[in-house]
């Protein structure tokens, strides 16, 4: 079994690089019972193949790193979100396989993302962490299934609040914004709750 980090490089540099580090090394003692603690600066070497252009670095690892892959990034375009709906899903560690969730994203129909409901309670979208806006301030749910290293930051930074979202909730917001370490928080896809299935 392995985990991944897929970390943002942009302008030939690793973004968010602490939030990816702190994760990995909490995922190999709680999973493994390692201790050790990795520096992925010091690990991670940008090949001279990675242009300015933003690019994703998949790093795949259990006790030691199993592989390293530098890609360009491409965003998908997400206009609809379909609910799907599972009580039993679990994601709370980034596993490189994704079984469950791939058999909930199948449910999307015409639509281009899922919003994950379990036990009535909003967690994440396929790829991405999400954020409610009301008008005023964003939220994204406690509820999530995995805690993203974007989330964390921006909860940090203010940006966002935690906040209980039940299925009924969901329309009491104007939008959603969806996110993940691989997209800016400005430019992220956003999304009015009407149009959510």
């Amino acid at each position: 079994m392995l985990c991944i980090e897929t970390i943002c490089v942009e302008n030939r540099k690793l973004k968010n690089l602490a939030y990816h580090e702190a994760r990995l090394n909490k995922t190999r003692k709680k999973l493994w019972g390692y201790t050790d603690h990795w520096n992925l600066a010091e690990m991670l070497e940008i090949p001279e193949t990675v242009s300015d252009e933003m690019h994703k670095c998949r790093l795949a690892y259990s006790k030691e790193i199993d592989n390293i892959k530098w890609e360009p990034q491409t965003l998908r375009t997400v206009k609809s979100i379909r609910r799907v709906y599972s009580d039993t899903v679990d994601y709370s560690y980034k596993y490189d396989k994704r079984e469950e969730l791939n058999t909930l994203f199948a449910q999307r129909k015409e639509s281009d993302e899922i919003l994950i409901i379990k036990n009535g309670w909003v967690t994440d979208a396929y790829y991405y962490n999400v954020a409610f806006s009301d008008g005023k301030d964003w939220f994204t749910p406690t509820t999530c299934l995995l805690p993203g290293t974007k989330r964390a930051y921006l909860l940090d930074q203010g940006i966002i609040r935690e906040r209980e979202i039940s299925e009924t909730d969901i329309f009491s917001y104007n939008t959603v914004r969806l996110f993940n370490a691989m997209i800016n928080w400005e430019t992220a896809p956003e999304i009015d709750t009407k149009l959510i299935d």
